[in-house]
């Protein structure tokens, strides 16, 4: 063995590399051999950091895989497992040209051990898929990138489309079924066996014993015969992870166990359309990073292809009632279209000032709106106030867009927050929030201030709503970053009540109504939880008619509340509570239970949420979410209708007028239809 070029190295010194490599030996330094797996996991993280693989790991490489291979089996899974993670790093030079044969033989001699390892260790169901995925990688498949994106404990699975690039995440994917929910892929072609001697023909014995229950027969066929034919680069991927799935029926333990992960693996031969492109292609080739050979099935060809059969693997948009919107829409221009091109409806952009003569237009402009809120006047039509960064708040009508007068004069703090608040006399007031904890009551018919501004020297102003209570008023709720919640009479500018006596730091509040002239409050706190408050009862301690969203329910689904939002139902108000997996969950306000099924998490809806609800002209009940990816959602609860809208821009917040959904994003705001026009 010729020395190691110890100058290439980067992320470790030549001492480490030396130091375990005699830990390694038989009998190792310490004269026991069991030290260097601690002294190997402190290595690999200088050979590789976050997906980046430093130059000088093809030079110590094959020298640790030499000695690695001297080492019996079962006690260097976890090493191959880890080298398995640096080969298919997603940043990887290229080997230099003095290394390449040295580090190809490395990688021959790592897949020969690396499958007996695999055979004879009977390792625990989750590492005998890594282990075998880490095989693939020493043989050059590039489905064995799937090492970075198996997660089965984060619930779902993340595929990248070939065609165009776009994530798509299927959540609940990781499911147990007992019977096999699509067809086998088909085995290899002869021509894409290897040639000469392989590692993979006694994998292909052990799986003659594997066992997954009735109906999986086939899909151990194609393990089999994709084992025996010696695993090639340009093996059909669906086929390599049958063998796989196979290969943890057959030694991952408990048995049990790893029948049951083996279950769990086997729909990765399905299919999945990208949300964005419409294609539709093999999971396999979404897990793969370059795959060779990707073909999509066409969906325009009307071939029946197994996207189009009942699966686990994707949750289908559903079909609504006649008459219903398209499931899926995308911007084009000033358009919304459907997935085949046709033209659904037209985008309103909401107008910006005209320059200042004076000081140009920064110092009108409204810039990105964060908050919006719309002004519904009895008797008129209502107006869409938005505001953001630049202080600047504008009144625009939703029909066309325009600025309905200049912009208020707002301060040169950026607004967090507003709402619409109508009085018993019939007048509606527009309240507005802003960094430094400064609210403003204006007059939208006039665009002056009601009365002087109000401090707050409690953090910025992240929310606000209206709430009405029993006695006639109706009241403006705030709350701060820093936790303060209070209740204000309008009428005279006074704080009246706080309603947040644990001081838990608050990100999203709404108002919802219980009864004609009633009104709760809820809050979601920064640490995910939720209040509930009755704002007619004086004492902050007193829950009035308040009652608490189920904690175990909560806790139960692992939500983390990061949103709230009202939303109309039959004869009520439900709460939805939204959190940062785009996860959508509704519930009565009567009895704090939850109220039918939730919303699950999309393509593109993890990240901070942003909700609003409405009733749409023929009666259905919609709510609309989505999160700075640029992707929204519709929900009609009551039947489980999803449309998906992409947008190429990065939603902040949210309000609807009438059938129309406005959309505040980082530079202005725009209108769409949800009934198409």
């Amino acid at each position: 063995m010729h020395s190691p070029r110890w100058r290439d190295l980067d992320g470790v010194t030549a001492e480490e590399v030396k130091a375990l490599l005699e830990d390694m030996a038989p009998g190792g330094a310490t004269g026991s051999g069991d030290a260097w797996p601690q002294t190997w996991k402190h290595l690999a993280g200088g050979l590789v950091d976050d997906g980046t693989v430093f130059d000088g790991a093809y030079a110590a490489l094959p020298h640790l895989v030499e000695a690695a291979a001297a080492l019996p089996p079962d006690r260097t899974v976890d090493f191959w497992v880890d080298l398995g993670i640096i080969v298919t790093a997603e940043d990887r030079p290229p080997v230099p040209g003095d290394l390449a044969a040295g580090f190809g033989a490395a990688l021959l001699l790592a897949e020969q051990a690396a499958v007996r390892s695999l055979l004879a260790a009977g390792a625990a169901a989750e590492d005998c898929t890594f282990l075998a995925l880490a095989c693939l990688a020493f043989a050059g498949h590039p489905i064995a990138t799937a090492l970075w994106s198996l997660r089965p404990q984060d619930g779902y699975l993340s595929l990248c489309c070939p065609e165009c690039g776009s994530d798509t995440e299927i959540p609940d994917f990781f499911v147990d079924p007992v019977r096999p929910p699509l067809d086998p892929p088909q085995p290899p072609e002869p021509a894409r066996a290897r040639s000469g001697a392989h590692p993979w023909s006694a994998a292909a014995t052990a799986l003659r014993e594997a066992e997954l229950g009735e109906g999986w027969e086939p899909f151990l066929r194609v393990a089999r015969d994709t084992a025996a034919a010696g695993v090639h680069p340009a093996t059909p991927g669906q086929a390599v992870l049958c063998l796989v799935a196979g290969l943890v029926a057959a030694k991952g333990t408990p048995q049990e166990a790893g029948r049951r992960r083996a279950r769990e693996l086997m729909p990765l031969t399905g299919y999945f359309r990208c949300w964005d492109c419409e294609r539709t292609w093999t999971i396999a080739d979404g897990l793969a990073e370059n795959p060779d050979g990707a073909h999509p099935r066409d969906h325009e060809t009307g071939e029946r292809t197994d996207a189009d059969r009942p699966a686990p693997t994707a949750i289908p948009a559903a079909a609504g009632p006649t008459g219903a919107v398209p499931a899926r829409l995308r911007r084009d221009g000033r358009a919304l279209v459907t997935a085949d091109g046709t033209p659904w409806a037209h985008l309103t952009v909401f107008a910006g000032p005209a320059p200042d003569p004076v000081s140009g237009p920064a110092a009108v402009s409204a810039g990105g709106v964060g908050a919006l809120a719309v002004v519904a006047r009895p008797g008129r039509p209502a107006l869409v106030a938005g505001a953001g960064d630049r202080g600047a708040v504008c009144l625009w009508d939703p029909a066309d867009g325009r600025l309905v007068h200049d912009p208020l004069p707002g301060r040169p703090d950026r607004v967090r927050s507003m709402t619409a608040l109508p009085l018993p006399d019939g007048r509606v007031l527009l309240a507005t929030g802003d960094e430094t904890g400064t609210i403003v009551l204006w007059d939208p018919a006039t665009g002056r201030p009601v009365r002087d501004p109000v401090g707050n020297t409690s953090g910025e102003v992240v929310g606000m709503c209206a709430a009405a209570v029993p006695d006639g008023r109706t009241l403006l709720v705030t709350a701060t970053s820093r936790g303060a919640v209070r209740s204000w009479d309008p009428a005279t500018g006074e704080a009246v009540g706080r309603l947040n006596p644990y001081g838990s730091p608050i990100r999203s509040i709404t108002a919802v109504p219980i009864s004609a002239g009633h009104t709760l409050v809820v809050a979601a706190d920064t640490g995910g939880g939720v209040h509930v408050w009755d704002p007619a009862v004086d004492d902050p301690w007193s829950r009035g008619a308040a009652v608490q969203v189920n904690g175990r329910a909560l806790a139960g689904a692992a939500h983390r509340v990061a949103a709230v939002a009202a939303v109309p139902a039959q004869g009520r108000t439900l709460l939805a509570t939204g959190d940062d997996q785009g996860v959508v969950r509704l519930w009565d306000p009567a009895t704090g239970d939850p109220a039918g099924d939730a919303l699950p998490a999309g393509t593109g809806t993890a990240g901070l949420p942003v909700m609003a609800a409405t009733t749409l002209p023929d009666g259905r009940r919609v709510l609309a979410t989505g999160s700075g990816l640029g992707r929204l959602r519709v929900w009609e609860p009551e039947t489980g209708t999803v449309q998906h809208i992409a947008l190429d821009l990065a939603p902040t917040c949210l309000a609807t007028a009438g059938p129309d959904l406005i959309v505040g994003h980082d530079r202005g705001a725009v209108a769409l239809p949800l009934t198409g026009r």
